[in-house]
Order: C-alpha cells, then structure tokens, then sequence
C-alpha cells in the first residue's frame, strides 16, 4: 500500500500518527434519548477530530520547536471519538461483524483472564463499577500539552453534546514528571516498539521488525468495504492499575546474582533505558536504550543454544507479546505481523510517596490507561493477551537439559491468570528451568472494545444517521 493511497485527512490521528501530549482525559458517556440528538451535535464535533495528517503536522511542529533549543511547551489539543458496539448500534444501523466487538470486554474479560466472581451462569469481573454498571456507547478522548488546554477543549465539546450524552466516567492520565517522562509506573521506557507501516513511515524507520501493511491496523482496505469502516480501526482500551512499591520489593528479595534490577529487566525483557537484554543481556545500557536505529533491532536470535534463555527468557513481557524469530523461523512472517498493534497510552496517578515506598504498599491508584489500535480484535489484542500472554505453553520452544519441552509461564509483566499463582521459568539465566512465582504487579479494573471511525463516516454516515446495514 503506498502513501497516496492512504487518505491522511480522512484517518484519526492517533491510530497511525498519536496524539501528542503530555496529559490526556477520556470521557466515556452514553448516549440518551434520541440518537439524533446526538448525531445534530456530533455534526459539530467533527471538525474538532483531529485527522492523521494534523496530527503528524503538529509533532513536525514539536521537533521544529525542540530543534531551536526551545524548551517550552507548544500549545496544541488532539480529540479523537470512537464508539462501543451498543453506542454504534444507535447510531448508525450497521453490522461489523466484528468478535469480541460486538459482545464487548465486560463479557471479553474472563477470557483474557481478568479477575473476578464466577456463579456458573454469569461471570462478573472485579472492575470499577462505572465500567461494568454504566452503559457505555463511546469515548471523547483529548490529549493536549496541559490541563488547561485539554480542559477548555474538552469543555467546549461537552456543551456541543448537552443532554445528548449522560457520563459514565471520565479519567486523566499525565506522563510522568522529568526524568521519568516516556517511562511507565514500573520504571521501564515504554512505545518503543510500535510496528511502522508499509507505504507511510518505512521509508526512513530505524532497523528492527518488518513493516506492516496499513491493512492490519485499518479497516475497510478493499472495495467491498461499508463506508463506514473505511479508514476506521478497533481500539482496545484497558483500565491497568500498576503495584508498583509492591513490584520494587518483590525485585528486591528476589535478586540475580545480587542484582534486582536484572531481575527486571529479564521480566520485561528490556532494561529501563529501554535497551533490549537480547543485546545487552548482563547490563544496562543507557546509550543503546536511547538510541532508536538499535534499540528496536533485535530477533531473539542470538542464544547460544535452543531454550538456554541466556539472553531473555521466554516469558519476558517483549518476547510474550512480539515473539519476532521465534514465531517466524515456525510460521509465515505475515502470520506473526497480523498480530501487531499500535500502542498509545498514558500512565494515571502519583508518583511512589514516601510512606508507600516506607511500607512496600500501594495506597494511590498509578497504573496504564492502555490504548492500541488494530483492524481485527480477535488477531490483535484479544489473541496477544489470551493466547500469548496469559498462555503458560506460549512460547513452547524451550527445552531443558535433557531435550524435554518446559512451558515458559506467563507474561511475568502481564500475563492474567483470574488472580491465580503465576509460575514462570528462566527468570535466572543460570537455571532455563529453573521456576519462580510471581505475584500479580498489574490489575485490571475495566476497560472496553470500541471503533474508531474514519472522518468521512463520522461526517458523511453516522452524523447523518444514513441507513447502510
């Protein structure tokens, strides 16, 4: 797919480009009364959403400004809109056929191992009530470089929508301070590894994974497509509460050879420079972890022997989640780039006070508001969480000393196992089989499966409420 068959104006910008910001609030509502109503007012909104080609005008702009040695902040909003299946049931009469869409997460969450209470005819996870009480029919999400830029336009949005939309919830996230910025509660420099885009942003991209089609993050690529999933795609979104105090003790008493940050590291499967243990596997290296034309090029290809797991485990959080030469040396390399997906996000909630990091116990809510982005749910987020990350026999290419299969465990980062014992193996570079339990650092506490769609169908289809099922 070239770039001129991709319509930049016509795709949200935080699918393919992101929304640049430094603060960011989804406000999740559901739609009341009379759908059209709602659809008079989204007739406003519209040109508030900012498109792809906006969004990569503004980080253009960003760079410009850093290149002059400006140090402030630009001031810049980005609103992005997608809708839950009931929210584009009312909407707009139209069937995605698009599972686990249609059923959405609250009913998904079993199945990719949340938590929660099971009677044998219902299963109800242990979420924030207003994710699994509220109907929720979509999210208004701003990002921006301030509180105060995203508030106002966040405000001048919820007067266009008046009685149209009733909240559900609606919740802040902010890039951590200073240092910390880029980097996730855990400490862990993180979004280094989305997939660049074949005909968009391959040209120049730094060395590392094959570059997907466009078609894997973006609905509606052929001409059989209904309008309104032309240029769209899903968005997952998970309410991810991080221990973090509880995370630093745990690496504390359970050190490598003394080291508790290569226990970490080995989790993760990157250091907190970002530099990958596939590389760097016994050290830290904070020049390789800033520098993108090396800090992405990595395979899984240099252990010494099949499933010594010398260099990352298996079950490290990169390896679980993008398997790289592990996958593609058994399957087609498509096979395994169907399975990618755009990450955003933006970590919620303070910093470690100094009585939590004192009594190793979280008494503030931090954690992830995950975001990412895929033309399928089932190949895409659903099946990473399900069939990887939460799959003890997933990757099941090590063997021990004696050429016998060994399951690698869990995700050690965010595998879900309903808040059962998560055992993994090769943590200790010395002992492949060697096992340890580890307790579960990230929780759930809801989240749901939405669709953004393109500016045309916003515009041209389900503002005006056109009949295409």
């Amino acid at each position: 797919m070239s770039t001129a068959s991709l319509d930049l104006n016509n795709i949200q910008g935080d699918i393919l480009v992101g929304i640049p910001k430094k603060t960011q609030t989804y406000f999740f509502f559901e739609i009341q009364g009379d759908p059209s109503l709602f659809r008079k007012a989204l007739v406003d909104i519209v040109p508030l959403i900012k498109n792809a080609s906006q969004a990569q005008k503004d980080r253009d702009a960003i760079k410009e400004h850093k290149h002059k040695g400006d140090g402030t902040l630009l001031h810049m909003t980005g609103t992005q809109i997608a809708f839950s299946h009931a929210g584009l049931e009312k909407v707009c009469n139209t069937d995605p056929s698009a599972d686990p869409f249609i059923e959405g997460q609250f009913k998904d969450a079993k199945n990719i191992g949340d938590a929660g209470t099971d009677s044998g005819t219902k299963f109800v996870p242990a979420w924030d009530p207003a994710f699994g009480d509220a109907n929720i029919d979509g999210v208004i999400f701003v990002g921006g470089d301030s509180h105060q830029s995203v508030n106002h336009e966040l405000q001048k949005i919820k007067l266009i929508l008046g009685p149209s939309v009733k909240e559900a919830i609606h919740i802040r996230g902010d890039t951590r301070p200073g240092k910390e910025s880029g980097h996730e509660h855990f400490g862990f420099l993180d979004g280094i590894s989305n997939p660049t885009i074949t005909g968009f942003n391959d040209k120049n991209a730094p060395p590392g994974p094959k570059a997907v089609n466009a078609s894997v993050l973006l609905t509606g690529q052929d001409s059989k497509s209904s309008p309104v999933f032309v240029d769209g795609s899903f968005l997952a979104f998970r309410y991810l509460f991080q221990l973090v105090p509880e995370f630093n003790q745990f690496l504390k008493e359970n050190p490598i050879k003394g080291d508790s940050e290569l226990l970490g590291a080995r989790m993760v499967g990157r250091w907190k420079s970002g530099a990958p243990i596939d590389l760097t596997p016994t050290h830290d290296n904070p020049e390789l972890g800033k520098d993108p034309k090396r800090n992405n090029n990595f395979f899984y290809s240099g252990e010494l022997k099949k499933g010594d797991q010398t260099r990352c485990p298996y079950s490290a959080h990169t390896r679980k989640t993008n398997p790289r030469a592990d996958f593609t040396e058994h399957d087609r390399e498509d096979a395994l780039n169907e399975r990618r997906i755009m990450r955003r996000g933006i970590q919620f909630g303070p910093e470690v006070t100094e009585e939590e990091a004192k009594h190793h116990r979280s008494l503030h809510g931090r954690g992830l508001l995950f975001v990412c982005y895929q033309s399928d749910l089932t190949k895409g987020f659903q099946f990473i969480q399900q069939s990887w990350a939460n799959a003890p026999d997933f990757l099941d290419l090590a063997v021990d000393s004696n050429l016998k299969k060994i399951e690698p465990g869990l995700d050690s980062i965010i595998g879900q196992n309903a808040d059962q014992a998560r055992g993994v193996v090769g943590t200790d570079p010395a002992k492949p089989d060697g096992s340890i339990s580890i307790p579960r650092f990230i929780v759930p506490r809801g989240g749901e499966y939405f669709f953004s769609p393109s500016i045309s169908a916003l515009r041209d289809v389900i503002a005006l409420g056109v009949n295409i099922g």
